[in-house]
C-alpha cells in the first residue's frame, strides 16, 4: 500500500508540475493558478488518504466447522455468499482458533493473546457460582480500542460471552455501539440494544433477519457520513438451539442446521450488496472465521474431533480473508495461522501500533498479501489449551498430544481416549491429518524436544490450578478473590468468600427463592 501512495503522489507531482509550467509566470497569474489548483490537489490529497483507512468488518460465526461451508467441502447447504468471499480473497485451510469453546477463542480474537495469556481461559457462564462474576478484565487492550484510537466508529453486533456483569460488556471495552444477545441462549436468552434490553426472550427464527438488518443500516449510514467503521458481526449460529427464518426452512438438504447454515449466508450476501451499493466495498476488509469447530464431527472433516477437544476438529476452521483494494490475485494458502495473528494484522491495515506493554502472540499477515513470508519460523510452536490444561502442541508438521489426568481436564472435555493419557502421543498432520497413527515411538528426540516446549509453556501460561509467570490478571468484580476455571473446583474456596460473592449476586440480581447464601459444600474424602 506504502508503494501504492507513493507512485500516485509522484504522478500528483508531475501533474502539477506540468500545470505550472503552461502559465504565465507572473506573480497575478500565478497568484490565480494556485488559488485553483491547490484546492483540488487538497481535496484529491484527502480523497487518497480517505481510500486508504479501510472499513473493517470481522464476522465470527459460532460453531461453524470446517466442512460447514461450500469452499471448505460442505455438500448438503448451498453458500454462494461465503464462497464468493473465498474466491475473490485469500482462502486459508490452516488456522487454528485458540480455544475449542467460546469465551476463550473469543478472548484471543479480541486481544492477539492466547486466552491463558489474557486471563479468560474458562467458559464464562453467569448461571455458574464460580463464574458468574468473572469477565474479560478492563486493562485488557481489545482490537475495538485500536480502532477508536484511529478516529473509527466501533460497532459490535451478536454473541459477546466475554462476561455479563456491566462491567464487562462490549460498551466497557472500546465499542461504541452494541446490539444482540450477549450469552448463549440457554445461558440468558436476553437481547439488547446498546444498555436497552429490546426482547426478555430472544425470537430465534427473527435472529440472522435481526443482525442483518443491523449490519447493513449500519453500513449504510458509515458510508453516507464519510466516518471509518470497525464492525465486529458475532452471529450466534450455528450454535444450539438455533431457528432458521421463515423464508429458510427446508431449503437446504441438511435439516435446520442446513437451513440456518444458509440465511447465514444470506446475511453475508446482504452485507456485501450493502458494501456495493454504498460504494465502500473496494476498501472494506471483511474476514470470515469461526470461534471453534462444530459440536458433530460430520462438519470437522476431514480433522478428527469436535468442539470442546484439542484434536484438529475442534480447532480448525475457515479463515477467509476478502479485501479487494488490496487483494489482486485470489489465492488459497496452506500457510499455517491462527487467531491471535488477527489483532495485529487488523491494526497494521488501519497504521495503528501495537502496546509495547504487553506480549501478543500473533503476527501480522498483510505481507502475505505482497508474496512475503511471515516472520515466525514454520516451526514456531501453537498451544493447545483447553482451560488451564495444556493438551497439545504443533512444531511444524508434528502434533505432540501431552499426557493429562482427569483431574485436569475441564468440565466439557469431551475427549474420551485422552481423559487419562499416560504417555505422550505424537502425529504427523502432513501425513495424517485425521490423527490416527502414532508416531511417538519411531521419533524420540521430536517427542523429548517438544516435551521441554511443554513445561516452558506451562511456566509461562499455566496450568491446571498453577498460575503462569505471563498470565494476566481475570477480570472479576472480586479483585482479590478466586479464580475457579471448574466449577467442581468451587469447594476449595474458603466460606467466607464464598459468602461474600453470593450476598453479592443476591443484591444484582434478587432472587426471592434463596434463602442461604451459602452453598452447599462436598463432603471431603
Amino acid at each position: 500500500m506504502l508503494n501504492v501512495e507513493i507512485e500516485t503522489a509522484n504522478k500528483d507531482t508531475q501533474a502539477f508540475d506540468s500545470k505550472m509550467r503552461g502559465l504565465v509566470l507572473n506573480r497575478v497569474g500565478l497568484a490565480i493558478a494556485l488559488a485553483y489548483i491547490m484546492p483540488a490537489l487538497v481535496l484529491q490529497a484527502e480523497s487518497s488518504e480517505t481510500q486508504t483507512r479501510p472499513n473493517v468488518i470481522f464476522m465470527l460465526a459460532d460453531d461453524l466447522g470446517y466442512s460447514d461451508v461450500g469452499c471448505y467441502g460442505a455438500t448438503k447447504v448451498k453458500t454462494p455468499h461465503i464462497d464468493r468471499l473465498a474466491a475473490e480473497g485469500y482462502r486459508f485451510t490452516d488456522f487454528h482458533t485458540a480455544a475449542s469453546i467460546c469465551s476463550p477463542s473469543r478472548a484471543a480474537f479480541l486481544t492477539g493473546g492466547y486466552p491463558q495469556r489474557a486471563g479468560l481461559y474458562m467458559g464464562i457462564n453467569p448461571n455458574r457460582t464460580a463464574h458468574w462474576f468473572l469477565g474479560l478484565h478492563s486493562d485488557e487492550i481489545t482490537i475495538a480500542e485500536p480502532f477508536k484510537q484511529q478516529g473509527y466508529a466501533t460497532h459490535m453486533v451478536g454473541k459477546w460471552h466475554l462476561g455479563t456483569e456491566p462491567e464487562f460488556l462490549p460498551r466497557k471495552q472500546g465499542f461504541d455501539h452494541y446490539y444482540g444477545m450477549p450469552c448463549n441462549y440457554a445461558h440468558s436468552p436476553k437481547f439488547f440494544d446498546n444498555d436497552e434490553e429490546v426482547f426478555a426472550t430472544t425470537p430465534l427464527d427473527q435472529l440472522t433477519q435481526l443482525y442483518t438488518q443491523r449490519v447493513t443500516s449500519i453500513i449504510r449510514d458509515q458510508a453516507k457520513s464519510g466516518e471509518p467503521f470497525f464492525l465486529y458481526y458475532a452471529h450466534n449460529y450455528p450454535h444450539t438451539p438455533y431457528q432458521a427464518g421463515k423464508p429458510f426452512k427446508g431449503t437446504s438438504q441438511d435439516g435446520v442446521r442446513g437451513d440456518v447454515m444458509q440465511e447465514l449466508d444470506w446475511s453475508v450476501g446482504k452485507m456485501m450488496t450493502a458494501l456495493k451499493e454504498t460504494g465502500i466495498a473496494n476498501n472494506t476488509l471483511v474476514v470470515f472465521t469461526s470461534d471453534n469447530g462444530p459440536t458433530s464431527n460430520t462438519y470437522a472433516k476431514p480433522f478428527r474431533g469436535t468442539k470442546y477437544v484439542t484434536f484438529e476438529g475442534g480447532h480448525r476452521v475457515p479463515f477467509i480473508f476478502h479485501w479487494p483494494a488490496r487483494v489482486k490475485e485470489p489465492s488459497v494458502s496452506d500457510i499455517s495461522i491462527h487467531a491471535m495473528d488477527v489483532f495485529p494484522t487488523l491494526s497494521a491495515a488501519i497504521g495503528a501500533p501495537l502496546a509495547k506493554d504487553r506480549v501478543f502472540d500473533g503476527e501480522n499477515l498483510l505481507p502475505l498479501l505482497d508474496g512475503m513470508p511471515l516472520k515466525r519460523q514454520t516451526a514456531q510452536p501453537f498451544y493447545y489449551y483447553n482451560c488451564e490444561n495444556l493438551q497439545a502442541i504443533r512444531c511444524g508438521e508434528w502434533k505432540l498430544h501431552l499426557p493429562r489426568s482427569k483431574q485436569q481436564l475441564p468440565f466439557w472435555d469431551k475427549n474420551r481416549a485422552f481423559a487419562n493419557l499416560q504417555r505422550p502421543v505424537l502425529y504427523n498432520l502432513h501425513s495424517d491429518e485425521a490423527e490416527s497413527t502414532d508416531l511417538a515411538a519411531d521419533n524420540p528426540e521430536v517427542v523429548r524436544q517438544m516435551m521441554a516446549l511443554a513445561q516452558s509453556a506451562r511456566d509461562d501460561l499455566g496450568e491446571f490450578m498453577q498460575r503462569g509467570k505471563s498470565q494476566r490478571p481475570t477480570g472479576s468484580l472480586f479483585p482479590d478473590g478466586p479464580v475457579i476455571s471448574h466449577e467442581k473446583d468451587w469447594d476449595t474456596v474458603d466460606s467466607i468468600t464464598i459468602k461474600a460473592i453470593a450476598r453479592e449476586r443476591q443484591k444484582r440480581h434478587p432472587d426471592p427463592n434463596t434463602k442461604n447464601v451459602t452453598p452447599r459444600r462436598k463432603k471431603q474424602k
